[in-house]
């Protein structure tokens, strides 16, 4: 019998299109093992189990099945963008307990295409750290259970990495996808600003927040992507002779890039140069404010998001963050520090046409209550292991992170592509090249 668990959205789709599987028997597969695994894991704060099977089953009835992208393939969707009849609690007791009146225009577009959302994933309180636990529950990396999974759409990640769905959407406003797809060794692109939809009256984080995919192969990232972009899938190509500039350097002064992840760099500047692009060492000219810029949006964004709440319940290490970045509010809605931001970068990328850099500093922390603990601990444990991708957020630019090589052990590592406006086709085409060159394990072995 064949197994759909732990195959592509792509294969999946194929097959369902093709009338070799339903998509009520695709769907029911994964809720099978949700069940069976998430107990472990801790992706899904609720699973839809019975709505997902009417769903799959109203997929199969559809008109236009034979033309549908993701037609019967399971998602999971992270826990605050809001999907239909389901409440939508950003990981804290704080938020109504209510359900969303209709969905968020990115879960539209994938129940457009064909898909069916299983479930809701855990975020960490207002999706702020890159850990994901708290009162609704705790993701974990299925390659090491012990870790984190990072955050903040660590339920997303752990979601993908675990095969219980093949897919799944997140956002990413200092990381936030790219933090989780490195420590759980998945592909994700983070668009640049206004290519993705990110919704009318949504928290962006000031313009920072984008939404984008979470997959195991750079085929589905592309897939998926183009269907939350609206646009059909680019054409995979050669990317051509690239500039691509190589920096293991951390743009955080203090922080410092451990032994596997710049190993993990090199081995991908190496890959590329053998794909006959032009590689060499260079760094971006971060400026000495960049971590006052990037703690200043930071905390605003969650003393915007923290406004309707009830401070009483919210943790106590949200309650600070939120508190420190009340004076910043006016100073990040400007824009006027990620346009200075922008201009410093620019001509370094008028030089080159990507920039290569380790995803993180470090693997994540321990799969621990870091709600229960100190805003400072919380901060310092976050800005040690991910110092490499609020910059992008800041400038607006498409970023990715790509799995290369492993860490010792046996977790994933990976690397950051980052680029121009506009770019992310060719950044997808630069992934697809390290796939082919480096091919990674699809999921962990969990059973």
């Amino acid at each position: 019998m064949t197994t759909w668990a732990g195959r592509t959205a792509a294969e999946i789709s194929a097959a369902v299109r093709e009338k070799r599987v339903t998509p009520r028997e695709v769907v029911a597969e994964h809720l099978a093992r949700i069940e069976r695994l998430d107990g472990r894991v801790g992706a899904f704060r609720t699973v839809r189990a019975e709505a997902a099977l009417a769903e799959a089953d109203e997929v199969a009835t559809r008109g236009d099945f034979a033309e549908l992208p993701l037609a019967g393939v399971p998602v999971a969707v992270k826990d605050n963008l809001a999907v239909r009849g389901e409440s939508r609690r950003i990981g804290s007791a704080a938020t109504p307990d209510t359900p969303a009146p209709r969905d968020h225009v990115t879960v539209a577009r994938l129940r457009a295409a064909g898909a069916v959302v299983v479930g809701l994933t855990n975020v960490p309180e207002l999706c702020v750290f890159g850990t994901t636990d708290g009162v609704l529950g705790t993701a974990r990396n299925p390659w090491d259970p012990t870790r984190s999974a990072g955050g903040s759409s660590g339920g997303s990640a752990a979601a993908v990495a675990a095969g219980m769905v093949p897919i799944a959407l997140g956002n990413d406003g200092m990381g936030s996808l790219r933090i989780p797809a490195a420590n759980c060794g998945l592909v994700t692109i983070k668009p640049g600003q206004g290519v993705v939809p990110t919704g009318d009256g949504d928290s962006t984080w000031f313009g920072m927040s984008e939404n984008g995919p979470l997959a195991t192969t750079v085929e589905d990232a592309r897939l998926m992507f183009s269907v939350l972009a609206g646009t059909e899938p680019a054409p995979v190509s050669e990317p051509g002779v690239l500039r691509v500039a190589v920096s293991l350097r951390s743009p955080l002064a203090g922080v410092t890039i451990s032994r596997p992840y710049a190993a993990a760099t090199r081995d991908a500047a190496g890959l590329l140069m053998r794909a006959g692009h032009q590689v060499r060492r260079a760094d971006p000219p971060y400026p000495l404010s960049l971590a006052t810029t990037s703690l200043a949006h930071w905390t605003a964004g969650t003393a915007a998001d923290a406004r309707p709440l009830d401070p009483r319940l919210l943790t106590r290490r949200t309650r600070v963050h939120a508190r420190l970045g009340r004076p910043f509010l006016r100073t990040a809605s400007s824009g006027a520090s990620r346009e200075q931001l922008r201009r410093r970068l620019e001509p370094f990328f008028t030089e080159h046409d990507v920039l290569l850099t380790p995803a993180l500093a470090r693997r994540s922390p321990k799969a621990s209550p870091w709600h229960e603990r100190g805003w400072l601990s919380n901060v310092l444990a976050n800005t040690n292991y991910s110092p490499l991708t609020p910059a992008w957020n800041l400038t607006g630019w498409p970023a990715m992170s790509v799995p290369c090589g492993t860490l010792p052990t046996g977790a994933p590592c990976a690397v950051q592509l980052v680029g121009r406006p506009g770019t992310e086709s060719r950044l997808l085409d630069l992934a697809r090249q390290l796939e082919e060159r480096n091919p990674w394990q699809r999921t962990a072995p969990m059973d």
